[in-house]
């Protein structure tokens, strides 16, 4: 109950199927700082191996005749960049662009000059480097993310090749020759490998999860619902957000309002979090019957003013002590409507419609009826987000308290709202805040922490704003 509260009050709306998402998410330039030296270390993996480029070709040398020659396969042994960027690339996704380079790297090669076979290593370093790569962005099938090689250019300024065993100090004279048609050939084969790097990565994400089971009774859709938004300045993902019922698949009666996130070049991230989730969230737990809880005696403070034995409840209804003099009971709670949330900047108002149901405990353990009371409740609330816990704050506005039925006469319904409101005010809401001030882990997002996160309420959603720090 408590989990399923501080996400009413995170994500906070009565408001019927929409297009509009129930997660927006903004990625700004300052995401693509910090995330371009993962970029360049994914470009160092795809081209720091060996890599077969089978390079043959002939070549014909003044006075000494048609040299042949191949180069089965080159292995990178180093990669520096010094100068790089990251930047959106407008309608389509995301550019890397690499300036300065410079790349060591060794090959096998085999000759024939004269009818004289040769063959040895020789050691290529390439300065001048220049790779601009463009990734593009989409949605594929059932909502998952999809991405493309949208373009890629590259260029080797200079080579320096170091010809070793056989007859290497001919073509180490020769070296300045040859570097011209090797220079053409890696630069063929640069951005192949960048585009087989992606191919690699569309075949992951056209099986990557888009729905999570979060328990026995719900589950989450995070799937894409269009195209990501991708501006000069900033990429927008729309994520459906909504819950869903394990086992069945019921349309919400709700709809997300529209998220305008602020146009800003920091944080990182930022992360519009409708009411539209909270309320589809309800939706479920209370169409599968899960908002019903009992309560007894003993899970109530000794100094509540209320307590679950019927010489405490006699006070409002006489007949119950002396028809079951002293005996205990407990407490049927469950929601007859679902609880409606919403979010507005001055707080969250959540108003929940119970039932509880009273019994009397018999010495042989019977449940005996006794009354059954509708009671309705308003709260206020505020989320508190850290780095790596949820939290909040919440206030009881009102409670009402109405007699549906009773097996043991009338009751002294105003009389017993006073007290269970003052009772609540006193014992229940600062037990509730201490909890929630201590806040929930969040999970973790491959390898991902929020870095000084902050949380502001709007109309109708709650915006996220934050920094990211991956934990390798």
């Amino acid at each position: 109950m408590a989990r399923l509260s501080l996400l009413l009050l995170l994500a906070a709306g009565l408001t019927v199927a929409t297009s509009n998402p129930g997660l927006k998410g903004r990625v700004t330039q300052r995401a693509l700082d910090y995330g371009r030296r993962f970029g360049l270390e994914t470009l160092r993996s795809l081209l720091q191996k060996e890599h077969v480029l089978n390079l043959t070709g002939s070549y014909r040398l003044p006075l000494l005749g048609e040299l042949a020659f191949a180069v089965p396969r080159v292995r990178v042994h180093e990669l520096q960049i010094d100068d790089s960027a990251m930047d959106f690339s407008e309608d389509v996704g995301v550019r890397l662009t690499v300036r300065d380079a410079r790349i060591r790297l060794s090959a096998d090669w085999a000759a024939e000059l004269w009818a004289i076979r040769d063959g040895g290593t020789v050691e290529v370093r390439a300065g001048d480097v220049a790779v601009s790569a463009v990734l593009g962005v989409s949605v594929g099938a059932g909502g998952r993310p999809a991405v493309w090689s949208a373009g890629c250019d590259s260029d080797i300024g200079r080579l320096q090749l170091e010809f070793r065993r056989g007859q290497s100090w001919l073509y180490n004279l020769l070296a300045p020759v040859l570097q011209g048609p090797l220079r053409l050939e890696l630069n063929k084969h640069l951005c192949p490998e960048l585009h087989r790097g992606i191919r690699r990565l569309e075949d992951v994400l056209e099986n990557v999860q888009v729905s999570a089971q979060l328990d026995p009774f719900a589950a989450i859709d995070y799937s894409l619902l269009q195209r990501p938004e991708i501006t000069a300045e900033h990429g927008d993902v729309s994520i459906k957000g909504e819950f869903f019922g394990v086992g069945w698949h019921r349309q919400s009666p709700f709809s997300a309002a529209p998220v305008l996130l602020p146009a800003a070049r920091e944080p990182m991230l930022l992360l519009g979090v409708t009411e539209f989730v909270a309320n589809s969230a309800a939706f479920v737990y209370f169409t599968a019957g899960a908002l019903h809880w009992t309560v007894t005696g003993d899970m109530l403070p000794r100094r509540f003013p209320l307590q679950l034995r019927t010489k405490s409840l006699g006070l409002f209804s006489p007949q119950l002590q002396e028809l079951y003099p002293d005996q205990p009971m407990e407490l049927r709670l469950s929601a007859r409507r679902q609880p409606l949330l919403s979010c507005h900047p001055d707080g969250l108002r959540l108003a929940l419609f119970g039932s509880a149901e009273a019994f009397v405990v018999l010495p042989n353990a019977t449940r005996v009826p006794a009354f059954l009371l509708d009671i309705d409740a308003n709260v206020t609330g505020k989320p508190i987000l850290t780095a790596s816990r949820i939290g909040g704050s919440m206030s009881l506005v009102g409670l009402s308290v109405a007699q549906v039925e009773s097996h043991v006469g009338p009751l002294e319904v105003k009389s017993l709202e006073n007290l269970l409101n003052f009772g609540l005010r006193v014992f229940g809401v600062p037990l509730a805040n201490r909890k929630l001030r201590a806040g929930f882990p969040l999970p973790a997002v491959r390898r991902l922490r929020l870095l000084d996160p902050h949380v502001t309420l709007q109309e109708g959603f709650a915006l996220v704003t934050t920094d990211l720090q991956y934990e390798p």
